[in-house]
């Protein structure tokens, strides 16, 4: 007898996921692969986490609250004081294991089955596939270079299904392309006044090469806003993430929370504390991607990708390969096969319009970009 398999299971893959299994199946066949694919940095957690870390394995590491320990849930708050200026209770953080812990809970406690929710796209394909699991409608705004790939009030106001959420990135993935900080207000604020919840996955703060990047907490204090230490603390194993939520969502949050996660990971917390007194060593990371960056920038049009997407933040460069092909699934698998540079095509992040599209990471090193540059140049080339 064949048993039932729930429905929720059957959203697509994330194909990143896919392409860095293929990558290291390559590897583990003698191939020299260069990884662009994956949004993870190569630097591991700064010193000072390390060290917490040590510190806390003599301690007896059991369950803490559902929401964080209280400790960092001051540190997060103070994190919102020096760098935005916010003066924030922190009853209102939400420590989550990763920003994936977070986006669940805040799906969870904000939307029923059968709501709709928008996003831009192209985005992070785990929002949309999230929500179905969910039974969560995802509503696609198609967003193009005049919006910068990102949602705006008209997108927002125009949209043919009456939206119940929004999720916006700034810094975005695939992208990088961010929300001037009046227009975040704006989208903040008329979200708010249209009864429709606003979720601002901020992961990439403090990865940014151009202007300042804003949250939406300066604007509501009805939105959700979602953050981690996987991007700029470069933890991205350490699995842990947060959230600051309105207070009238906290208690949901929290029960949700206790049931489906106990706590956070202890050690991650105790350790995490420390990051926000590592900026120099972090900031040394960022001045790397920003050199990773103008490198793909000057090299990356001499292979054929001369039409990128304005990358302000995060460590992305999202590519238009429609000159070179329309199947970007087929191309980044010839490319690994061929030159042994991984990448991830597009329709991981535009189920309609990705097939000619692709995204480059530069969270790794500049010799590996430099050298991911050359052979790209050989391939499109035949140099």
């Amino acid at each position: 007898m064949v048993l039932k398999v729930s429905r929720r299971g059957n959203v697509p893959p994330f194909i990143v996921m896919d392409v860095m299994r293929a990558a290291a199946e390559q590897e583990a066949k003698g191939a020299d692969v260069l990884h662009l694919e994956v949004g993870q940095p190569s630097t591991g957690a700064p010193l000072g986490v390390v060290e917490a870390a040590r510190a806390a394995l003599g301690q007896t590491l059991g369950y803490t609250d559902a929401l964080g320990m209280p400790a960092i849930r001051l540190a997060i708050a103070r994190h919102y004081r020096s760098q935005y200026g916010i003066d924030l209770d922190p009853s209102r953080v939400v420590v989550t294991m990763g920003s994936s812990g977070a986006f669940l809970l805040s799906f969870l406690a904000s939307f029923d089955a059968g709501d709709r929710v928008g996003l831009a796209s192209p985005s992070y394909p785990a929002y949309r596939n999230i929500l179905s699991a969910l039974g969560i409608v995802p509503v696609e705004l198609e967003a193009g270079a005049g919006q910068r790939y990102q949602a705006t009030v008209d997108l927002v106001r125009g949209s043919r299904e009456k939206l119940d959420g929004l999720i916006v990135a700034s810094p975005a993935n695939p992208t990088g392309s961010m929300m001037p900080a009046a227009e975040l207000a704006a989208l903040a604020r008329y979200c708010e006044a249209a009864g429709i919840r606003f979720v601002s996955d901020e992961i990439y703060h403090g990865i940014v090469y151009e202007g300042a990047a804003s949250t939406a907490l300066a604007s509501s204090d009805q939105a959700i806003v979602i953050n981690s230490f996987s991007k700029y603390f470069s933890m991205t194993g350490w699995r842990l993430g947060w959230m600051i939520v309105p207070p009238e969502l906290a208690r949901a949050v929290e029960c949700l929370a206790q049931n489906l996660f106990i706590s956070p990971p202890a050690l991650s917390q105790v350790a995490a504390i420390a990051a926000f007194e590592c900026r120099e060593e972090l900031d040394r990371n960022v001045a790397r991607y920003a050199e990773n960056r103008a490198l793909l920038l000057e090299e990356l049009p001499k292979a054929g990708f001369d039409r990128l997407a304005p990358a302000d933040g995060a460590f992305y460069l999202y590519a238009d390969i429609s000159a070179l092909t329309n199947d970007s699934k087929d191309f980044c698998g010839r490319m690994l096969r061929e030159i042994g540079v991984a990448c991830t095509p597009g329709v991981d992040f535009d189920p309609a319009r990705g097939h000619s599209t692709l995204r480059f990471s530069f969270a790794g090193s500049t010799a590996t970009m430099a050298e991911a540059a050359r052979r790209l140049k050989g391939w499109t080339t035949g140099r």
